[in-house]
């Protein structure tokens, strides 16, 4: 009787086996057909344009009047805007973002940590369309203060409102915060505790271990963390439209400017015939961004995978 009762567990145990087997894979299936059945979707509506405006026109003109007479398609100042946003988002976020999960991992307290990371899970909590709301009534006044006290006088600047290429970026910088702080703290409490004691050991002080051993050990987690935030900066629409001005610019700190991704939210509902085509194929443009900043994520990985083995 015990015997066929252990055996009878084992069949039950390995039944359940493949049973959650099967439904991991599903799962899995699941995933890997949404990322397909999107990138087939975006690429067969946005080819079209290509083909009949041509990629010269779309990719190389700056001049965007899809209502005019003669329409216009160029998104050059589009790509230029949304690259130099998030890169001027990541320039002033990220060193705040992992200064910040030094401390929270290295520096601080229970009491001053867990204060820290509750405005962190706030951050990640609101959203976007209140970060916008806030920049447009908080952030875009401090910016046009700023604007005309460094333009006064000039006679050929146009003034923004405060809605420019700035108020994009700081508000961008904000909403990355959560992710680069959370991803470079995981990635520096998973430091050996070894190279900390090796580095005290040789007489280096606790500024000299984190910023000289614990960082550079840590550095594939914080290369990760930041790769995230440049894709979380890139794909912002909703903030972007309400503190950017929504104008198609050459891009300027101080310039009204148009991101790719508001481009897309703020013409897809009346666009139609080849205006709509191209609104696709900016849609293409943006997804292959995020897709080159995947790669570089998944290849920053396994670097880090391998230095650490």
């Amino acid at each position: 009787m015990y015997t066929s009762s252990v055996i009878g567990s084992r069949k039950r145990g390995a039944a359940a086996d493949k049973a959650a087997g099967a439904v991991f894979f599903c799962c899995a299936a699941v995933s890997v057909a949404a990322v397909a059945a999107i990138a087939f979707y975006i690429i067969l509506s946005g080819l079209p344009a290509l083909g009949e405006i041509g990629m010269k026109e779309i990719l190389m003109e700056r001049v965007w009047k899809p209502g005019a007479e003669r329409q216009r398609f160029g998104v050059l100042n589009m790509i230029l805007a949304s690259v130099e946003g998030t890169l001027l988002a990541a320039a002033i976020g990220m060193p705040i973002g992992v200064l910040t999960a030094v401390f929270l991992a290295e520096v601080s307290g229970p009491r001053a940590a867990g204060a820290v990371r509750t405005a962190v899970e706030l951050l990640a909590g609101i959203p976007s369309v209140i970060y916008g709301l806030l920049g447009a009534y908080l952030l875009t006044p401090l910016v046009y203060k700023l604007e005309r006290k460094l333009f006064a006088g000039s006679q050929g600047h146009q003034y923004t409102g405060g809605a420019n290429l700035l108020s994009a970026s700081l508000v961008l910088a904000v909403m990355i915060l959560p992710t680069v702080i959370n991803v470079s703290e995981a990635a520096i409490r998973r430091v050996p505790p070894d190279i900390r004691a090796a580095s005290l050991a040789l007489g280096a002080s606790r500024t000299q271990t984190i910023f000289r051993a614990v960082l550079p050990a840590a550095r594939p987690g914080i290369t990760a963390a930041m790769v995230l935030g440049l894709g979380r900066a890139m794909g912002e629409a909703t903030a972007i439209l309400l503190v950017a001005g929504n104008s198609v610019n050459f891009p300027l700190p101080f310039r009204s400017v148009r991101f790719l991704t508001a481009a897309i939210v703020s013409e897809m509902g009346y666009a139609y015939g080849t205006h709509r085509q191209v609104l696709f194929t900016v849609g293409l443009i943006l997804f292959l961004f995020i897709m080159l900043i995947n790669v570089f994520l998944n290849r920053s990985l396994k670097k880090g995978a391998g230095q650490s083995g």
